[in-house]
């Protein structure tokens, strides 16, 4: 198939996973046009039957906000008539579903143009329910031709927040499960605790930083913040009113996750909502054991007690003594890192998630 993707092209959860599925779908012989303003963070030039259309927004001193939407419903309609696409899969229901709609209608009558919309959380929970989006984000869902959720809690958020109809289809991320490996040595040092985020205020990174002082007090160990954001400046000022600033680096936003997570033991993920928790699935393909909050989708990918631990939103307490069991116990982490692998492989590798978009496509396509 000739497929068009767009997304955010950051290192938010959704732009990620829109970009590895283009990357899934080309290497399974599909050819993938990305649509959007940048250069996906994840794609990797030169991958075979791949391709990146810019979407150059036009300034005028009339304008005091560039319409971006309209350019890529622009942008959008030229790509699929010049590409012959058969389909546009957007991520993220605001503003893509809508310059979907747009583009879809622009190429009417002379060639159909069906899109898939994919919802991935705070498109919903938080853009979504907001009064002055809501009626166009409940319009241009329900005008889509296909709707997808990455989990089944974010199915029901949907339906019950914007009163969307129609059917919401649930399809969990995935992770490359070649890509993603346990290592075949342990790292060298101390252990090694990891968060990953975009360092938002609904990621409650300072936690990270109050798990690691607690920690600290039964097991040396260090902590690795990879990404950037709003609450950066907070955390690193946390770790030096706690006395722990030695101990915590501050990486940035990094391109090649999958070099970093082996490098570490235990995923801190402390977040207020997760529609499903990517860096967790990823962790856990390395063998990491989340100590996660239970919220949103997160229970639908991570069993208590099995292959990580759920503890209370804020409660850093219970976080940081779940860590330091981890850490102690050699036999427990043993068992929850294989059983963390096994969880990944078993469920949500990309060998399994990736026939079910295919199938989609085409039955959305045939429609």
């Amino acid at each position: 198939m000739r497929i068009g993707i767009t997304c955010y092209p950051t290192y938010g959860g959704s732009g990620i996973v829109a970009t590895e599925l283009g990357m899934e779908m080309a290497a399974r012989g599909h050819e993938v046009h990305f649509i959007t303003y940048a250069n996906p963070i994840r794609l990797d030039p030169g991958l075979p039957r791949i391709f990146y259309h810019e979407v150059e927004v036009s300034t005028y001193p009339l304008f005091q906000y560039p319409p971006y939407d309209l350019a890529l419903a622009s942008r959008m309609a030229e790509i699929a008539e010049w590409q012959r696409l058969d389909l546009l899969h957007v991520h993220y229901a605001i503003p893509h579903s809508a310059s979907a709609f747009l583009a879809r209608s622009i190429l009417q009558p002379r060639r159909k143009l069906p899109y898939v919309t994919t919802l991935h959380g705070t498109d919903i929970t938080l853009v979504g329910a907001d009064p002055s989006y809501l009626p166009i984000t409940r319009f241009s869902i329900e005008q889509s031709d296909g709707v997808t959720a990455i989990s089944e809690h974010l199915r029901r958020e949907t339906l019950d927040a914007l009163g969307v109809k129609g059917e919401i289809r649930v399809i969990h991320n995935f992770v490359n499960c070649d890509l993603y490996r346990i290592p075949k040595t342990p790292h060298e040092g101390r252990p090694r605790l990891l968060h990953i985020s975009n360092f938002r205020e609904v990621k409650r990174v300072t936690d990270c930083v109050e798990v690691l002082a607690r920690v600290r007090k039964h097991v040396d160990c260090e902590l690795w913040m990879a990404g950037d954001g709003p609450d950066r400046g907070a955390a690193e000022r946390l770790a030096f009113e706690l006395g722990v600033h030695d101990h915590v680096s501050f990486l940035g936003k990094q391109n090649h996750i999958e070099r970093l997570i082996p490098q570490c033991d235990v995923l801190l993920l402390p977040s207020r909502m997760e529609s499903f928790g990517l860096a967790a699935l990823e962790a856990m393909a390395c063998g990491l054991i989340p100590v996660s909050t239970r919220v949103g989708g997160i229970p639908e990918l991570i069993t208590h007690g099995q292959d990580g631990f759920l503890e209370a939103v804020g409660d850093t307490d219970a976080q940081a003594a779940r860590v330091a069991e981890i850490l102690t116990d050699e036999k427990l982490r043993t068992r929850m890192k294989w059983a963390a692998r096994d969880t990944a492989e078993g469920r949500f590798c990309s060998s399994k998630i990736i026939p079910r978009y295919e199938a989609y496509y085409r039955e959305v396509a045939d429609r």
